[in-house]
């Protein structure tokens, strides 16, 4: 018995060993090597996740996966405190890019931890926004978000402005975004709760589904009757009728459901939000 323990640590290590001595050519070459690790339970599954994710950011660009302007949640500066503040309050956000006269000038960066004192005050009269903004950094989309993270961690910053060629505003991304993508999907507490079961019911006669939820519950529960012999979650299948990995917000309609993503990492859907089409 003492032989097999001792057996097994030396396969193991010369199992590494083995791996170690492939000279990999190509990034592929590169993530077939930490694969079979994996297989070989030399890395556990997270670990292969965040190095797959890490070998991504280098390949991918800020306009990949920045928050475009359309959905920018911003603050202008000639707005006073009554008026801005239930913005910021509902988008749980911390960081607020400041727009001037025209929408393409963004001229500071506003932080929700700096309004803390004129909340405690009776007296807001004198607040103005120009006074609590932050410097404000712009980027190209084209930029690689390998290179946005150093700079990001060089200047201490936590947001960007995106610029698109013609300098016009593209859209913004933070650090969290970038992170998300080696690390996958980073939560707080304002973040929607999904531990109350695979479906729950939302507002407005919708409802909150994980996209792990078994085609065999959803048919159960919804009284549909989808197709279980090429996925088994609904995730799998809405992905696929999409054709691609969908962001964030992105909609598409299946046999009389509207399906909304509320959550996706670069790797697969985490959480839908589900209601019956309008016909």
């Amino acid at each position: 018995m003492s032989a097999d323990r001792s057996e097994q640590p030396r396969s193991i290590f010369g199992r590494f060993a083995q791996l170690l001595s492939f000279e990999p050519k190509t990034k592929q070459d590169v993530l077939e090597v930490i694969k079979e690790a994996a297989d070989d339970n030399l890395l556990d599954q997270e670990a292969l996740n965040i190095i797959e994710g890490a070998m991504l950011v280098s390949d991918l660009k800020v306009r990949d996966i920045m928050v475009p302007r359309s959905k920018m949640i911003i603050v202008e500066a000639d707005q006073t405190l009554k008026e801005f503040l239930p913005t910021i309050i509902s988008s749980a956000h911390s960081r607020f890019p400041v727009v001037g006269k025209n929408p393409d000038e963004i001229i500071g960066v506003l932080l929700a931890k700096d309004l803390l004192p004129f909340l405690l005050s009776d007296n807001n009269d004198d607040f103005t926004v120009q006074d609590k903004l932050r410097r404000v950094t712009f980027i190209p989309e084209s930029k690689r978000l390998n290179k946005l993270l150093r700079e990001f961690r060089e200047t201490r910053s936590h947001l960007a402005i995106v610029v698109d060629e013609y300098g016009g505003i593209a859209g913004l991304i933070t650090i969290e975004d970038v992170l998300e993508q080696i690390v996958g999907e980073i939560e707080d507490e304002h973040d929607l709760v999904e531990d109350d079961g695979n479906i729950r019911p939302f507002e407005d006669n919708a409802f909150l589904v994980k996209a792990l939820t078994e085609l065999e519950d959803f048919d159960e529960y919804f009284g549909t009757n989808f197709d279980e012999s090429d996925f088994d979650t609904i995730g799998g299948l809405v992905t696929q009728r999409f054709g691609h990995l969908p962001h964030k917000d992105e909609e598409i309609l299946i046999d009389g459901f509207n399906f909304k993503v509320l959550s996706s990492e670069h790797r697969r859907i985490r959480l839908l939000q589900v209601h019956r089409a309008i016909i």
